[in-house]
């Protein structure tokens, strides 16, 4: 019996594939065959989720916490999430403006799905994380990629937004911490965007999934500066849950009964047990474990950018947050794929080509992510002086 082709959305037609995915696939081919990979792919911490949350899950099961909650997400989380506002960064968000999600990429599909319609144009960095272009695509929407490179620390300024900025424009997507880059957008450079798109009736969206992993003494929030932005956070990364799938959003006052009813219809509702474990995620037994997670990355990037400069990489020397190093590769090669690819199938050490994040110069550049085990890290160093003598 022949295959019957339907005619599929024309939208998807111009999604691409997330490159790591294909990366770990591959590497776990070769772990099925007894080889030992050094993970420098993926973007999720090695340790797993800290046992105060664990056992608040364990405790919500005990008392039957496996219905349905609200579609914005149980109050007493959401009301956690703005104390955390308050403390880290003096502000004041009302816990109705948060929504929490499946992860942050579904607050990015319900974002999208209020801010996007067909023919729109979104300005994006390039590089970015991959996801986003394909949620614009995925709306018969255009994005409009900001080439950023080292010498503006991968984000894009004003000026750029002016010049890649066409007459289908509605918003602005960017990300601090970045993914691939680590790079922040500090205060000043937040105010000048948020200014800007208030003047030329954009929408402002950050995403801030990375927040809690700074090396810097500030990383600020664009709430700090634009009560109207909207914002993209998780459980995932500086809180370690990444296979609870939780995250939040946050919206103006104006679109909070929008986004109330997008989450109905979109997902109903977050995760339940997910949501009550994420409650011991504020205490101060969990806070002391993050931070000396985070102490532990730092000390990875330290290890890592310094063997990897030795070694002929370009990397930043200021890489302000998240766990990535997005290091240029032109000493070496003129392809990132075909070199993360050797470096794979011939070495053993699993890393991810730039063309994962955009288009510009996403042959010279791959993205190493330092999520593995510090003994991990030294023998994936070691492999790579052999692979590159």
């Amino acid at each position: 019996m022949s295959k019957q082709e339907l005619r599929l959305s024309r939208s998807v037609s111009q999604v691409n594939p997330f490159r790591v995915m294909t990366v770990m696939d591959r590497a776990s081919e070769l772990e099925a065959a007894g080889k030992k990979i050094v993970h420098m792919e993926v973007g999720e911490p090695d340790f797993t989720t800290a046992s105060p949350i664990v056992n608040a899950a364990k405790m919500a099961l005990d008392k039957g916490k496996t219905h349905y909650t609200v579609a914005p997400g149980i109050f007493e989380l959401r009301e956690k999430i703005s104390y955390h506002y308050s403390k880290h960064h003096k502000i004041e968000v009302d816990p109705s403006r948060i929504l929490i999600t499946p992860g942050a990429s579904g607050g990015l599909t319900l974002l999208a799905n209020m801010l996007v319609s067909p023919n729109d144009g979104i300005l994006t960095s390039d590089p970015a994380y991959p996801c986003v272009r394909n949620f614009i695509h995925m709306f018969s929407a255009e994005p409009q990629l900001i080439p950023v490179g080292l010498e503006q620390n991968f984000q894009p300024n004003v000026g750029q937004m002016k010049r890649y900025r066409k007459k289908n424009t509605t918003g602005i997507w960017l990300a601090s911490p970045s993914n691939p880059t680590g790079t922040i957008l500090e205060k000043s450079h937040l105010n000048e965007i948020s200014e800007w798109a208030r003047e030329e009736r954009l929408h402002l969206l950050v995403d801030e999934i990375y927040h809690g992993l700074k090396y810097v003494d500030d990383l600020p929030s664009v709430l700090e500066v634009d009560e109207n932005a909207f914002v993209v956070n998780s459980f995932s990364k500086y809180f370690g849950m990444t296979g609870w799938r939780l995250g939040w959003i946050i919206v103006p006052e104006n679109y909070i009964e929008m986004a109330n009813i997008l989450a109905q219809n979109l997902f109903i509702s977050a995760p339940t047990i997910a949501q009550y474990a994420a409650l011991a995620s504020f205490s101060e037994e969990a806070e002391e474990i993050f931070e000396q997670r985070r102490l532990e990355f730092d000390r990875r990037k330290n290890f890592l950018v310094e063997e990897l400069k030795a070694l002929g990489f370009y990397t930043p020397d200021n890489i302000q947050g998240a766990f990535y190093i997005y290091a240029d590769i032109s000493n070496f090669s003129k392809n990132s794929e075909i070199f993360c690819r050797d470096l794979l199938n011939k070495y053993n050490v699993a890393i991810t080509p730039g063309t994962d994040f955009g288009e510009y110069k996403a042959e010279q550049f791959v993205r190493f992510a330092f999520t593995t085990s510090m003994e991990d890290l030294e023998l994936g160093v070691e492999r790579l002086k052999t692979a590159l003598s």
